[in-house]
């Protein structure tokens, strides 16, 4: 039976592993469920994590870059595609059995470079693509857009959050998959330059106030344009105003990767908290099953809460109609695909599959 010592060996995180950026992950694929089972308006404001994520994704980036692009390249598109075909073939077929005809639209489903068609049916379970079709692209231009970030890195992450400022206020852009793939890109372009930025070390050598407080600006106006433009939207939620969502995840994103610079944070001692540094372990190894199978697992909780009322102990002693009790089945839910299905993802990343990491 391993001693102590060994116990503690092996609950640390693996080589090259930052606790720090694992835990905002796991915070946001949280966040995301919990935005998708309760539309809380407010979520983004606390936590924007699809803004968080682009950054993160665009640190790791910088650092793969350090090898031949194509082979980086490569290497992503690998990882990413084969979870996606998984998942795929479920929701196309799901569609094809009530009624859907698909046009050549259908090659979306192979690599999401546009997003991929389907009918209003099917609608919440891919409606969440367009942030792995966004992540695809990032990736691809991820050479390109380094090279350029490199030659005047301040300057560049300062202009990186114009091309939005233009597709509000002087050009929309086309319709169709190409506008909507350009807004995403507008919107997320300086969380993904900001996580360059942080690899690169230009955070870290800037006094704080040239951090902090550009940082706060742009919060700040991101907020002030969420809630003076509610009228136009309905409501306050960054999700729906790529402009109010743009600033505030770019200042958020920003004063993250600074904090990790300037105070040298690394939640290391996470390690000490077996249960909770494993399931931050699950979590970012299986984050793209998790966020593929996520909304298909709240779709199918509420047919399965429906079958509890037919039992009266049930229907007693739970809380049935409970938006929370909605959440946890979700959650079981998404650890059953996660068990199924997770095994893709080592299969994509070239290791031995496993049920969990």
């Amino acid at each position: 039976m391993p001693g102590r010592h060994a116990a503690r060996h092996a609950s640390r995180p693996s080589a090259g592993r930052d606790r720090y950026f694992d835990t905002l992950r796991a915070l946001a694929l949280v966040r995301v469920v919990a935005y998708h089972t309760f539309g809380w308006a407010w979520a983004g404001l606390v936590f924007p994590s699809m803004g968080i994520m682009f950054g993160l994704a665009g640190t790791l980036m910088a650092k793969s870059l350090e090898r031949p692009a194509l082979t980086v390249v490569r290497g992503r598109l690998r990882r990413l595609l084969p979870p996606f075909w998984c998942w795929g073939v479920f929701v196309v077929a799901a569609m094809l059995v009530h009624g859907w005809m698909p046009g050549w639209q259908i090659v979306y489903w192979i690599v999401p470079l546009g997003d991929p068609p389907g009918d209003a049916w099917g609608e919440q379970a891919w409606e969440i693509l367009w942030y792995l079709r966004t992540y695809l692209w990032f990736v691809l231009l991820s050479p390109l857009l380094l090279r350029v970030f490199r030659l005047a890195p301040l300057p560049v992450l300062a202009l990186s959050l114009a091309p939005v400022v233009m597709l509000q206020f002087v050009r929309a852009g086309p319709d169709g998959r190409v506008g909507s793939a350009l807004w995403d890109l507008a919107t997320y372009l300086c969380c993904w330059l900001a996580g360059f930025a942080h690899r690169d070390g230009v955070l870290q050598r800037l006094r704080p106030a040239a951090v902090v407080l550009p940082a706060l600006a742009a919060m700040a106006y991101g907020g002030w344009y969420a809630f003076s433009h509610q009228a136009d939207h309905g409501t306050y939620d960054l999700d729906e105003d790529p402009l109010a969502q743009a600033f505030w995840s770019a200042g958020a994103v920003l004063l993250l990767m600074w904090a990790k610079a300037y105070f040298r944070v690394d939640f290391a001692r996470l390690t000490r908290f077996r249960r909770l540094d494993r399931t931050v372990t699950v979590f970012n190894a299986r984050a793209v099953t998790i966020y593929l199978w996520h909304e298909i697992a709240l779709v199918l909780a509420v047919p399965l809460i429906d079958r509890f009322w037919d039992v009266p102990a049930l229907e007693t002693y739970l809380p049935l109609d409970s938006q929370w009790f909605l959440f946890g089945v979700g959650w079981v839910l998404i650890a059953l695909f996660v068990l199924l299905c997770g095994w893709v993802e080592d299969v994509a990343a070239r290791r031995t599959p496993r049920l969990l990491p």
